[in-house]
């Protein structure tokens, strides 16, 4: 198990259904398209190719692990890349050009390129960096899942379990807490179990762990 997976599993995020990932293209060179879908097909990967990355990004946006190969075959190419991974940004994103450029590679690389090749293709090496990209794309679905779960449990607490959670997880004692908000501290504990059970946490570190998960609360806790 890697730390990714160690830590989603103390968290209590749920591993992503055993779906089959998917492989998408954007090219309009019929040829490149077969050769992949040809590939992509013998892994038993799902495949979907597209001409444009306007067609690209009208598809529904899939919630299985994916990767994108793109064809930088235009001056505004580059231009394109930014745009899909502003919109697609848990999809990774592999370039492909049918020249060498080197000053597009560099720039498909800082605008998040995956790795960049050079038609004709290499089979084998864009297979291997497929695999790399579903994987990576694997664990931030896994991620993104796991927090939207965890604020789903986050919003079922009421306002003052939620105060309660804030304070027990920065640290401070029943005992204080009740103190901050003008409570018993049986009242504290009272809440701190129903945050507990409904958070799914086994322990106070993993209560702790939620919290840093969660982004910044909006409601202030408002003392008595």
């Amino acid at each position: 198990m890697n730390l990714a997976h160690a830590f989603d599993n103390h968290l209590g995020f749920s591993p992503i259904p055993d779906v089959t990932p998917v492989v998408f293209v954007v090219d309009d060179d019929l040829f490149v398209q077969k050769s992949i879908e040809r590939m992509i097909q013998g892994e038993g990967l799902q495949f979907e190719s597209f001409v444009s990355a306007q067609e690209f990004l009208a598809w529904p946006r899939p919630l299985v692990p994916s990767c994108l190969i793109l064809a930088i075959s235009s001056p505004d190419g580059i231009r394109v890349q930014r745009q899909i991974a502003e919109e697609r940004p848990a999809i990774p994103i592999i370039a492909i050009s049918g020249h060498e450029d080197i000053p597009t590679t560099v720039q498909a690389m800082k605008a998040g390129a995956v790795d960049f090749f050079v038609k004709p293709l290499k089979l084998d090496a864009v297979l291997g960096t497929i695999r790399h990209s579903l994987e990576r794309s694997r664990q931030s679905l896994r991620r993104e899942m796991g927090i939207r779960d965890l604020r789903n449990r986050y919003s079922s607490l009421t306002p003052r379990e939620r105060q309660v959670m804030s304070l027990v997880a920065s640290g401070l004692l029943n005992k204080q807490v009740g103190g901050e908000l003008g409570i018993s501290e049986i009242t504290v504990k009272a809440h701190r179990g129903q945050v507990m059970q409904k958070m799914k946490a086994n322990s106070l570190a993993d209560l702790v762990r939620m919290a840093g998960t969660l982004p910044p609360s909006r409601e202030a806790i408002h003392l008595a």
